[in-house]
């Protein structure tokens, strides 16, 4: 069984489970990131801001629990 670690949610991941995860959001941050926002109306905006600063302060937590 892979190394286990908890994450911000007080649950214990599998390793592989963890990396599966952290690679979908960073998949799901540079996605954000690649938007053409000059395109998007205001609301669209706002919501991809909060959605990137949401994803960054979730990596940077999991990532610092897995540390």
């Amino acid at each position: 069984m892979g190394r286990l670690s908890t994450p911000a949610s007080g649950e214990a991941l599998p390793m592989k489970q963890e990396s599966k995860q952290g690679y979908r959001m960073h998949r799901i941050l540079s996605n954000l990131n690649r938007l053409d926002v000059d395109r998007l109306d205001d609301a669209d905006r706002e919501r991809v801001e909060t959605a990137r600063d949401l994803l960054e302060e979730v990596s940077l937590l999991t990532r610092t629990a897995v540390s």
